[in-house]
């Protein structure tokens, strides 16, 4: 049974046995894994802090018939306990954790791995607002899973921007002529925030006004359940 080394982000947990942990991870060059820790339970472990939720490690593990084992854990990215110690901030990180989980099933994707890892530590720093972090990963999390969406010309007939209606279906802003009844219409400077989270510009985003950010966040929730074609678990009490 041959042993490996991988990075990866703990996305959750479940008991097994009286002492040991199935952990699901996102890792760098796998993808999504699910692999056993034992006796991570007990007082006496040496790595079970290392593989909370929200935590990046650098692994070894060895092969095993169904599931592959851990068998060393540093820590790389101690971002769990700063996240879980604060509700909103639990709250945005679990929305993310099961984003990635969604997102990444099905081998190799490196860049969603790089994406949670920044937001995760953008997330523990405690600088910015934790739905604002949510958003703007939920955001580019969709895009680098090809449903980019568009924020500045109407996304159905090309016209330049800047539009206040939004389509979460046609995957953007669209023009009046474009706009169906019923298509929500939004404050302009909501608009600028989707944009600033798509594009990771922070400045712009610290600088939004709460109802935006409340709007900005109810199309982020909407576009993320249309094309993970289920709603997200962490989301519904929002």
């Amino acid at each position: 049974m041959p042993l490996y080394r991988e990075q990866g982000v703990v996305l959750r947990t479940q008991k097994l046995g009286e002492a040991d942990r199935i952990v699901t991870l996102l890792t760098l060059g796998r993808g999504i894994i699910r692999v056993v820790a034992k006796g991570v339970r007990r007082t006496s472990s040496k790595f079970g802090a290392r593989l909370e939720p929200f935590m990046v490690a650098d692994l070894q593990l060895f092969e095993g018939r169904t599931l592959d084992t851990i068998t060393q854990a540093s820590t790389l990215g101690a971002y769990g306990p700063h996240i879980s110690e604060d509700y909103d901030r639990y709250r945005a990180g679990s929305a993310m954790v099961e984003t990635a989980e969604r997102l990444s099933e099905g081998g190799p994707a490196p860049e969603q791995y790089r994406l949670l890892v920044g937001a995760l530590r953008t997330l523990s720093q405690a600088r910015i607002a934790p739905a604002l972090v949510r958003d703007g990963y939920l955001l580019r999390a969709l895009a680098a899973a090809g449903w980019a969406p568009g924020f500045d010309d109407c996304v159905r007939c090309g016209a330049p921007g800047p539009h206040e209606h939004i389509m979460v279906q046609l995957g953007g802003v669209v023009c009046v002529n474009c706009a169906v009844p019923g298509t929500p219409r939004l404050e302009p400077g909501s608009v600028v925030l989707l944009a600033a989270l798509l594009a990771g510009d922070w400045e712009a985003a610290t600088a939004s006004s709460e109802l935006e950010q409340g709007q900005a966040a109810g199309i982020v929730a909407a576009y993320a359940q249309w094309h993970m074609e289920r709603g997200l678990r962490s989301l519904r009490t929002n």
